[in-house]
């Protein structure tokens, strides 16, 4: 007679398919897709690729009819004419003879450096054209991960158009300063080694963050000394504010831990001069201010539906899923427990406007940053809202403008060709309709811009924001992510 199957799992019997071969090709099948989804995704940027961009071929031009604001005085050069030979300025005159070039006439249009967004968290290849498509031809990374050694061999070897790119290492973090994306020094020496190792593996400098105690942190200095490796330093809470001022650091992130490390949260503008004496006794630091990522703490406590703006369609996806998501749960939160807690945060925003106006009488040099790609603050769109805040501040447009441009070239060595129309410099340039000192917004709609002598036209630029809106690559950038984890920790 015909005996029912009985299940393998129930009896001393092996199964046809053993349980371990089907997790296995389960697994298997993952970590196909999550490839492919990468794969996917360096595809959906190839219009970054300079086979793919014809105008930006070449690296040598002539440009007509151009007036210039050169940012190394307050000035317009009218009518000019501009020559770039091989990604660098090469002549700048009212008449010039180069039959070999492309020319471009620029009618009458204004010629300024391009933009520099001096902290940012880049999560994507899109977020390169995003930067572009504002006007911005060079940034500074200051959350190194792998993948942004990979990003910047890949600029380096010419094979995508970008700003110019720069990044720290992953952050420097102490014993007890907890979170996956912290890197937990136990001791001097793993300190020093840690320095060594990013400048080995190709960081272009260090960053120091949050629960460095005085040990470490000497340490880390001491390190950066010997291999003259710049210091980008996020005021640690272990140390006193005053003790951040020395070699190699080179620049002091965010205006609101003026206010609430150095002053202890207190709006005391008698304190605040000790501070700001202590920026113009130490001339080769710079102060990177942020102070948009901070003013979307208030917008996100005021506006309950902020997570549903539109523009947050140009933020990366998974950032949007997580911290985004998670920045505005907390300040919501709060709200609940302080009603005040809205007003106490604009009123902080103010004295870090007051302190900017203070650091900027001092001639401290101040370089525009706005800590893109975390919580609300967008990539490229953000710079003009910051430059827009030194007006509020009491900045000329002038002065504004040099924060993103022509202060820049006096941080770091390797930036020193950056930041305004000379003969020498780097051909990064933006053209604009208006003229920006007399109206900045204009600087959020270029017309074209070089990088390192590359042309980008209006259609390219148009194209770099479609790309990026509403993007799906949220397994690709937890790929990412993941790497980095395994990789640093």
């Amino acid at each position: 007679p015909m005996r029912a199957p009985s299940s393998c799992l129930n009896q001393n019997k092996r199964c046809p398919i053993p349980i371990l071969k089907i997790i296995g090709g389960l697994l298997a099948f993952l970590i196909l897709l999550v490839f492919l989804l990468v794969q996917w995704d360096k595809i959906q940027t190839r219009y970054l690729n300079f086979d793919q961009l014809p105008s930006a071929q070449a690296n040598s031009y002539l440009l007509i009819n151009a007036n210039i604001i050169p940012m190394n005085r307050d000035t317009v050069l009218k009518n000019k004419m501009l020559e770039i030979r091989e990604g660098k300025i090469f002549k700048i005159a009212d008449q010039i003879d180069a039959e070999d070039l492309i020319r471009i006439d620029l009618k009458g249009q204004f010629l300024i450096p391009g933009l520099n967004d001096m902290h940012v968290h880049l999560w994507d290849r899109q977020e390169l054209g995003l930067y572009l498509a504002n006007g911005v031809t060079g940034i500074r990374n200051v959350w190194g991960m792998p993948m942004h050694l990979d990003l910047k061999e890949d600029i380096t070897k010419g094979k995508i158009i970008s700003p110019s790119f720069y990044t720290t290492g992953p952050k420097l973090t102490g014993r007890k300063f907890i979170g996956d994306d912290n890197l937990q020094l136990s001791s001097p020496k793993e300190a020093r080694a840690k320095v060594r190792e990013y400048q080995k593996r190709g960081y272009d400098y260090i960053k120091t963050y949050y629960g460095l105690d005085a040990d470490l942190f000497e340490a880390i200095i001491e390190e950066c000394q010997k291999l003259k490796m710049d210091i980008v330093a996020h005021p640690s809470d272990k140390v006193d504010y005053s003790y951040h001022f020395q070699e190699p650091i080179i620049s002091l992130e965010h205006v609101e831990d003026v206010v609430q490390r150095a002053l202890d949260y207190k709006l005391d503008s008698a304190k605040l001069d000790s501070v700001i004496l202590d920026f113009k006794n130490y001339p080769s630091s710079a102060l990177c201010p942020t102070v948009m990522a901070y003013y979307n703490i208030y917008r996100m406590i005021e506006e309950a539906d902020i997570l549903e703006n539109d523009s947050l369609a140009f933020m990366n996806a998974m950032i949007r899923m997580t911290d985004s998501k998670a920045q505005f749960n907390r300040w919501q939160n709060t709200l609940q427990e302080n009603a005040q807690i809205g007003d106490q945060i604009l009123a902080q925003h103010q004295f870090q406007l007051y302190t900017l106006k203070k650091l900027k009488e001092a001639e401290v040099n101040i370089i525009c940053g706005t800590d893109a790609g975390i919580g609300i603050t967008l990539p490229g769109f953000s710079l003009h809202q910051e430059l827009a805040f030194y007006q509020q501040a009491g900045f000329s447009n002038f002065e504004a403008l040099e924060t993103a441009t022509i202060n820049v070239a006096k941080t770091h060595g390797e930036m020193k060709d950056l930041g305004s129309v000379e003969v020498g410099k780097r051909a990064n340039l933006l053209v604009v309709k208006n003229n920006p000192l007399k109206d900045l917004a204009t600087l959020g709609d270029p017309q074209m811009l070089w990088v390192e002598g590359h042309l980008l036209g209006k259609s390219e630029l148009t194209e770099f924001k479609l790309q990026a809106k509403n993007r799906s690559n949220l397994i690709a950038t937890a790929y990412r992510y993941l790497v980095n984890i395994l990789v640093e920790k």
